[in-house]
């Protein structure tokens, strides 16, 4: 999952983007508005935490932008003020959820999960069974015959990708704007890698299906 964060405080994006990361999400950070509609240009984002007070452009600016280019990313504000006006203000501009400072990481992180899980309604369920394996999305795990698979922190966001997306072909360059932040440069096979890896660690050739000049897809086993 990709995230974005838009906060001018310095020490608090970079608090809340190393928090993310640690939760294996891939996250891309702007300080300003204007620099945050930047990225949201470049790239697609699975959910927005966004600031209200900030320079060049304010977060209600990034919001309107947003909703104006029929953009339903999900976003969550943050916001200093904590007066229903300036909450309603916020909700109706656009805006998924509100979370005033100072806050406790673990409500950050729990917020940013109901956001996902209405923004995938695929998947509206923790856990995935697939075969004898099974992905957890709270825990960021996946297991097989009840036994943990060490997976890559990359490998793990490759196959989640591909399970929130059941039964739909993803490009190779669709998976790598999930899993890796704005500015990652790598190798051009690493996605192929990283495929290669699951496969052969959860020892099923076949969780993964490739579609030839295409990229990769999760199929389903539901609708089979």
């Amino acid at each position: 999952m990709k995230l974005l964060v838009i906060e001018d405080e310095v020490m608090l994006n970079r608090s809340i983007v190393k928090l993310l990361k640690t939760q294996q999400y891939s996250v891309d950070a702007a300080y300003d508005g204007e620099e945050a509609i930047d990225y949201i240009r470049a790239t697609n984002y699975d959910v927005i935490i966004s600031d209200i007070m900030m320079p060049r452009l304010d977060g209600l600016g990034v919001l309107k932008y947003l909703r104006n280019h029929q953009i339903k990313t999900p976003v969550l504000m943050l916001t200093a003020k904590d007066t229903l006006e300036d909450k309603v203000t916020g909700l109706d501009a656009g805006a998924d959820d509100y979370l005033v400072k100072p806050f406790e990481f673990d409500e950050l992180l729990a917020r940013i999960r109901v956001m996902l899980r209405r923004n995938n309604r695929e998947i509206l369920m923790s856990t995935v069974q697939f075969g004898d394996c099974c992905l957890d999305f709270i825990k960021k795990t996946v297991t097989k015959n009840s036994s943990l698979v060490d997976l890559t922190a990359k490998e793990y966001a490759l196959l989640e990708c591909l399970v929130r997306h059941p039964n739909v072909i993803l490009s190779r360059e669709q998976i790598r704007e999930h899993i890796w932040d704005f500015d990652y440069e790598g190798e051009s096979n690493i996605i192929d890698v990283l495929v290669k890896n699951i496969r052969k660690k959860l020892e099923n050739p076949m969780v993964i299906v490739t579609k030839r000049g295409m990229g990769y897809v999760f199929k389903s086993e539901e609708k089979e």
